[in-house]
């Protein structure tokens, strides 16, 4: 997120204190609702409805960032910018300052219908090699102040003369001058996804911008559409001139390219909105696990059944199309010395030995679950059930996955169960125990 919060203040018995939530959350009437005095016979001023995504201008000059918000879809077409200025206008008729900066309708009649009334800043003209290019006026809109900016394309980079390089950077200025910005972006315009893209549809994509900018996004809504409705949308002209339609659905616009643009913008959306749920979570002292999808962690550590236990991991998460986590504990503090001390009661001096080839049955396990697809954390812990509850809990994991316990009876007496620790410190989360009897014949491979 763009902008952080300090922790409220707590009263005397614990609690956060009423006045500074409101406070914190813009909440107050003072901070919602901004009115213009006047008469009851002669009112000729709109009472303006301000909401924390539309801070008045008294906020704005008190150094407040403005927010973002992103309409990012998967391809050219899909409707970001159809969507952007039906949210202007819906912003309009509740009394917002609404204009816009950029705009590209690429002469699409019902994109350009959308533009209606609003506002627009007229762009600044550069000369480049002889030629008037026009680019987005950034220093005009921060002079003209508004509420709100649209501003279309935002991966766009502005003609060599331009104040920035890239527009994003000219929607960074603008949201440093306490102006909210509404843009749009396709999702092959990040840079981490550069390469898959270049993979997907043959094509290297140029223009693109740091993935920092969507993760600082405040709100990010994907505009989705199925690839046959888009290849229809094309066909009929609203894409595309005439000319360039047969060439685009056989090269960039293909189905397959499509399809697998559009999970990554699906995919991208996820990953933004479980950081955004993660966050609120933490900021509001949430501890308990939220269901909001299947997500399977497994424990796994140097004994053989590891890798079977594993695989059983691997067969839940798929049966819930859920997400795999792979989570190894390295012990520390007091507990360290207490294992090499049994360690060396089992195996002597042979025990360092075995300790060093533990370490290595780790890392092919940690190898082995990532071939499968999983995510492996190698995290340290002064206690395993401990370490395993704290990821599961902070990656919002519903499922977990550990093997049955193989230990000496006085080393369960010395150690406690890590089970049955488990079990009290997950009671949100279902607990899945492979037994070890059914390994013990198979061979390590």
């Amino acid at each position: 997120m763009s902008e952080q919060f300090s922790e409220p203040h707590k009263a005397q018995d614990g609690r956060p204190d009423p006045e500074a939530l409101l406070k914190r959350y813009n909440l107050r009437d003072k901070d919602l609702y901004t009115t213009t005095p006047t008469t009851p016979t002669t009112s000729t001023t709109p009472t303006t409805l301000t909401t924390p995504s539309s801070p008045s201008v008294e906020e704005k000059e008190e150094g407040k960032r403005g927010r973002l918000r992103v309409y990012l879809g998967s391809v050219a077409g899909s409707g970001k910018t159809y969507a952007m200025l039906q949210e202007g206008q819906r912003r309009k008729e509740r009394g917002t300052d609404i204009v816009i900066g950029y705009v590209e309708t690429h002469k699409r009649p019902q994109t350009q219908a959308q533009i209606g009334d609003l506002e627009i800043i007229p762009r600044a003209k550069i000369a480049y090699k002889g030629v008037t290019l026009e680019e987005m006026d950034t220093s005009a809109i921060i002079a003209r102040h508004p509420q709100v900016v649209l501003v279309d394309e935002l991966a766009h980079t502005n003609v060599a003369g331009s104040k920035h390089r890239k527009r994003y950077q000219d929607v960074e200025e603008i949201l440093d001058a306490g102006i909210d910005v509404i843009t749009t972006l396709n999702v092959q315009h990040l840079e981490s996804l550069n390469d898959r893209v270049a993979d997907i549809t043959g094509v290297q994509v140029r223009e693109t911008i740091p993935d920092r900018v969507l993760d600082n996004a405040d709100e990010v809504e994907l505009i989705d559409i199925a690839p046959h409705a888009l290849q229809q949308r094309m066909k009929h002209g609203n894409i595309y001139p005439p000319e360039r339609i047969d060439a685009a659905l056989e090269n960039f616009f293909r189905e397959g390219n499509l399809t697998a643009l559009r999970e990554l913008a699906l995919r991208r959306t996820a990953e933004k909105t479980e950081s955004q749920l993660r966050q609120y979570m933490t900021e509001h002292d949430i501890t308990d696990t939220w269901t909001t999808g299947e997500r399977v962690l497994v424990g796994f550590d140097h004994r053989p059944q590891s890798r079977q236990i594993i695989r059983d991991a691997l067969r839940l998460a798929q049966g819930l199309h859920a997400d795999l986590i792979a989570v190894s504990i390295e012990l520390e503090g007091p507990a360290v010395f207490l294992r090499r001390i049994t360690g060396f009661l089992r195996y002597g001096t042979d025990a360092p030995r075995k300790r060093e080839e533990n370490i290595k049955k780790i890392n092919e396990y940690a190898l082995f679950a990532e071939d499968l697809g999983a995510e492996v954390l190698r995290i340290k812990s002064e206690d395993i059930a401990h370490g395993l509850a704290h990821i599961a809990k902070e990656r919002g994991v519903t499922q977990i996955v550990v093997g049955q316990p193989s230990r000496h009876r006085w080393e369960e007496a010395l150690y406690g169960s890590v089970i049955n620790r488990l079990l009290r410190l997950s009671d949100s989360i279902d607990i899945h125990i492979v037994p070890t009897n059914r390994n013990r014949k198979m061979p390590d491979q």
